[in-house]
């Protein structure tokens, strides 16, 4: 690299740095942040800054000793480049984001998306460059790899959610020797639950609301009939009723005793709303909350093993209770 390429590229770093108005940064605070990759005198630094002042819309506050350089407030002109936490948060929303957005938002990101790559690379600051390395969000429940989506076919259906346009499906059920074709399918939300994304729709003239695994769309065709809407319909609260847990039936009074170990988490992340947490006589815990009653229940509950008994509702305490007998003789 010539001395005028690591001029050029130390100067593109400086515009890269200095903050928009109010906020500012001094010619030693930019020399610190430029040392690791580019060794040169505070002076040189300074001097860029002059001479870039003259061509671009950053300023200096003579009033401060030393002088604090920022990009004028409202400058028309935008430096195609991220700064670190832009760049940071641009990468957490491919890493946790993509299946949230519409097929033209992540186009249109893409460049974006490469920016702060280059932003967050070799020449970026060092501390920056690590942060994704250091946080991870870990899900509750064994992690499991997501199976395969079909891209052509998410690109469709989530262009037609966003235009209220009919889909004509090919849905491969599992265990399934060929697809069903489902001829009129009208979206109206799409949910990620771990590694698994959800199309929730109704079925040609049918009113109730079913839920189906993208993943297992091997064919989509967006049509130009405009969709049905459901009146009423709230995605919250078709979600807090707990469709995503594989709905039993309808909500139950749980009641139920922890061992303190097992249900203390329960004083910080409350199970429901109404729930009522106290301290029994012998220093377990006691649970009163409404819960939907649901698959994804009776499971969580199993997996305290004998750090919860349940007390009511007597068919939920009777099912688990079987369940428990049936592994113990599987494992004698």
């Amino acid at each position: 690299m010539t001395t005028n390429q690591k001029s050029l590229l130390r100067q593109w770093q400086m515009l890269r740095m200095v903050p928009r108005a109010p906020a500012s940064i001094s010619a030693t605070e930019l020399h610190d942040k430029l040392a690791a990759d580019f060794p040169v005198a505070k002076r040189t630094v300074e001097r860029d800054l002059k001479e870039l002042s003259a061509v671009f819309p950053i300023v200096a506050d003579e009033d401060c000793k030393p002088f604090r350089w920022s990009w004028m407030q409202h400058a028309g002109f935008n430096l195609p480049g991220l700064t670190v936490p832009e760049a940071l948060t641009l990468a957490m929303v491919e890493q946790h984001l993509r299946h949230h957005l519409p097929p033209g938002a992540v186009d249109a990101l893409r460049p974006h998306f490469a920016s702060a790559a280059r932003t967050l690379g070799p020449a970026g600051d060092a501390g920056s460059r690590t942060w994704l390395d250091k946080v991870r969000s870990v899900p509750p429940q064994q992690p499991l790899l997501p199976p395969r989506l079909d891209e052509a076919c998410q690109r469709t259906v989530y262009l037609a959610l966003a235009h209220d346009r009919q889909l004509r499906l090919h849905y491969r059920k599992r265990d399934a020797a060929a697809p069903t074709v489902y001829e009129h399918v009208h979206p109206l939300a799409v949910v990620q639950r771990g590694g698994l994304v959800y199309l929730v729709c109704m079925f040609s003239d049918f009113e109730d609301v079913r839920t189906i695994a993208l993943h297992r769309v091997v064919q989509a065709e967006a049509l130009y009939e405009p969709a049905r809407r459901k009146a009423g319909f709230d995605i919250d609260a078709y979600i807090a009723s707990g469709q995503f847990g594989v709905i039993a039936g309808a909500p139950i009074l749980l009641r139920a005793r922890f061992s303190r170990t097992a249900g203390e988490h329960l004083y910080e992340t409350p199970l429901s709303a109404d729930q009522v947490l106290s301290a029994g006589p012998d220093g377990d815990l006691r649970l009163a909350a409404t819960v939907p009653n649901t698959r994804a229940l009776v499971w969580w509950l199993l997996g305290f093993g004998d750090g919860v008994v349940i007390e009511e509702p007597a068919a939920l305490r009777d099912e688990v209770a079987g369940i428990v007998r049936r592994m113990a003789a599987a494992y004698a």
